[in-house]
């Protein structure tokens, strides 16, 4: 089983005509996720950045897309409980990267930062880890 990088993935998932080099990527990334393969974590973070940052997709799309992958019953995605929480929290308002850190982290007591926004946020939907604010 090969590992997909993140540009294979959003080939897959971005139909970009505008780009020539996207056009003529797209049918092999097509093939490339039509068998076994694995997408870590960081793959999987990269890509909402890519989606949401180069491509300006909105939430829902990105969303859609994410659990499109989770649901390809051929891929494995590293700590794939984990993901479906994130995308779960996201869907709800959280950064996708700040969710996916607090479900990653669920073994924790509790989950530490700066961050008033993740804070808050995390609160108002009682994630766990409990998030503690930093003064």
């Amino acid at each position: 089983m090969r590992a997909l990088d993140t540009n294979v993935l959003a080939r897959f998932f971005v139909d970009d005509a505008d780009d020539a080099q996207a056009v003529v990527q797209r049918p092999a990334a097509i093939a490339a996720l039509s068998t076994r393969a694995f997408v870590s974590v960081t793959v999987l973070l990269e890509l909402e950045w890519v989606m949401r940052g180069f491509y300006a997709l909105p939430r829902k799309d990105i969303s859609r897309a994410l659990r499109a992958l989770a649901g390809i019953e051929h891929l494995t995605l590293e700590d794939r409980d984990a993901v479906l929480a994130a995308i779960d929290a996201f869907d709800q308002g959280l950064d996708f990267a700040d969710a996916l850190h607090l479900a990653r982290s669920a073994r924790a007591s509790g989950f530490a930062t700066f961050d008033r926004r993740l804070a808050k946020r995390a609160k108002g939907l009682a994630l766990q880890p409990s998030v503690e604010l930093l003064a």
